[in-house]
């Protein structure tokens, strides 16, 4: 788990991820990145859930997350917007 600064930012998290040299040839056999799940959650806002974000080898990946104000209805912490994202056609 992590905490926000002021800005809305986290520091980087190092992920393991496979060597860049996948990446680089077709029919590789491997996937050439990481897949991470995101989840991001506040009292007041729609929880957000980011599945199989692919993390690349010596590439920083930004994840912009807007976090929509829920209203003042009971049980309403409880609702999550997820994204999926496709893996990449390398």
């Amino acid at each position: 788990m992590r905490l926000t600064d002021r800005s809305g930012r986290i520091e980087p998290i190092p992920i393991p991820v496979p060597d860049r040299s996948g990446s680089l040839t077709p029919d590789h056999g491997a996937l050439p990145f990481a897949q991470v799940n995101l989840f991001a959650g506040r009292t007041g806002y729609m929880q957000i859930e980011n599945d199989n974000v692919q993390v690349f080898a010596d590439t920083t990946t930004d994840q912009n997350l807007e976090m929509i104000p829920l209203s003042e209805m009971s049980g309403s912490w409880a609702q999550t917007e997820i994204f999926d994202t496709p893996p990449q056609n390398l």
